[in-house]
This record gives C-alpha cells, structure tokens and sequence, in this order.
C-alpha cells in the first residue's frame, strides 16, 4: 500500500517538473487525514482555487484516509529516533498504525525530511516516483 504525502499531490496538481507518471495514480493510496487538510489549505491560497479543488477532490476521493485516532496520536506523542515536525510526526504515527495493524506501508513523498524520518522507523520508500 502507498502512502501518500501532500508533497506528491501538490506537485501533481500544481503541475510542478517533478511529478509522478500516470502510471503510479492507477495505485490504491492510503495517507492521514491530514492529506485532505494539507492540500486544501495550499489549494486555497491560489487564484485558480476552484479547477485545483475539483482536481483534488477527484484524486483524495480515491486515497483511504486514516483519522488521527487516539491510537495514531498517542504514538505522535512518543519520542521519534529523529527530530520531526508536528505533521510529520502525525504522519509517521499513521504509518506505524498501519503496520501494526499488518499493512505494507510505502511511502510517496517528495519531503527530504520525512522520507528521512521514515528510513529510521524502517519504512519502506517508494521509488517508482
């Protein structure tokens, strides 16, 4: 399962240089609630707000969303082996959540950071990106 990180959508819907193939959307996606959060609140800070909002709700319409549950932010309150962000710790939580609860976890993302974050916990990055 692909974990999807607001940095791989956004680059998709800002039509950015770096951005996954048609390919890789046929995918089933799973990412925190806070995918939908993340996205809309970057979408409505542009002029073109509307196409973008169309355009993301049809891609998040097809991603699982996992809610921050209390299992998912009692883990985001642990100590992480790397110093993270808030979100990222919050998306680090759900993927732990995730495989515990027996999912193979890739996870998409173009954040440096977070894919550093997640090497550490032994989450699997996905590279066909």
């Amino acid at each position: 399962m692909i974990y999807l990180d607001s940095s791989i959508l956004l680059a998709r819907l800002f039509t950015e240089a770096v951005s996954p193939s048609e390919r890789f959307w046929s995918q089933p996606f799973t990412s925190s609630r806070l995918l939908e959060y993340d996205v809309m609140s970057r979408i409505n800070l542009r002029a073109d707000a509307t196409r973008l909002t169309e355009s993301g709700r049809a891609i998040m319409d097809r991603v699982q969303l996992i809610e921050l549950s209390p299992v998912v932010l009692a883990r985001a309150l642990a100590p992480y082996p790397v110093q993270v962000k808030t979100l990222d710790g919050l998306h680090l939580a759900t993927m732990d959540y995730l495989r515990a609860n027996g999912q193979s976890v890739r996870l998409a993302s173009y954040d440096k950071r977070l894919i550093a974050a997640a090497h550490t916990l032994g989450i699997a990055i996905e590279t066909s990106l």
